[in-house]
């Protein structure tokens, strides 16, 4: 199976040399392509920084980052935002929705940035947010909907362009059982359908044990894949 993930030596500094410090140190680790992992660690440990630099929000100061076979680090600022946006689907704890825009908009606006027609998206949109359950509330902007509502709508934009890797960062964080255990459904079925590859950084031990793999992030470093998935927070 090929790898959709591949990190090697991965270092990340923040400030200068005298006084900054490093959050990464040498982080290695892979993903096969159609794997579900889990990314734990404790508060402060990397884990957004590591999801950051794999995503290309980011850049680190040493090492070499994979996705899906390309070295991220030499694609040019143009190249880079062309391959988010049509490879790599964000997901983070907070919705961020853009607030002057409805639940479809919200979705479809990647399909626009891709060049697609707006029929075209709308049409996508509104189907995924009819499987996540919201057909119903397609034209609410985020302050009518609730937070579980908000966080499905942000997995359907994420999943619009049907990118190959899906990187979440804390996505369960503002989220009751009912809502995190139906996020854990989407993420299970968008896996299954369309072989979908993510890399979840959470606390959630219910979240976690259901992946297919842990990695633990501590002192900067991967410290083992084969741990039990034991983590504070429950749902």
């Amino acid at each position: 199976m090929e790898l959709m993930v591949d990190v090697k030596n991965l270092r990340k500094r923040f400030g200068d040399d005298n006084t900054g410090f490093d959050v990464l140190t040498d982080v290695s680790f892979s993903v096969q392509t159609g794997e579900m992992v889990a990314l734990v660690g404790i508060s402060g440990s990397g884990k957004t920084t590591l999801l950051q630099i794999i995503g290309g929000l980011d850049k680190c100061n040493a090492g070499t980052v994979c996705v899906g076979g390309k070295a991220i680090d030499k694609l040019s600022a143009v190249e880079l935002a062309e391959f988010r946006n049509r490879r790599i689907g964000f997901v983070f704890q907070f919705h961020h929705l853009l607030p002057d825009f409805t639940a479809v908009e919200n979705v479809f606006i990647p399909g626009l940035i891709h060049g697609k027609s707006k029929k075209e998206c709308m049409k996508r949109a509104s189907e995924l947010l009819g499987i996540f359950d919201l057909s119903k509330r397609l034209n609410h902007y985020p302050t009518e909907l609730s937070g579980g509502e908000r966080q499905r709508v942000a997995l359907a934009r994420a999943m619009f362009n049907e990118p190959a890797l899906v990187l979440a960062d804390e996505p369960t964080g503002n989220l009751d059982r009912a809502n995190g255990e139906l996020l854990l459904q989407l993420f299970e079925k968008a896996n299954k359908e369309l072989n979908q590859t993510f890399l979840i950084a959470t606390h959630n031990s219910k979240l976690s044990s259901g992946m297919n793999r842990v990695l633990y992030l501590e002192e900067g470093k991967i410290v083992t894949t084969d741990k039990p998935a034991t983590v504070t927070d429950e749902w």
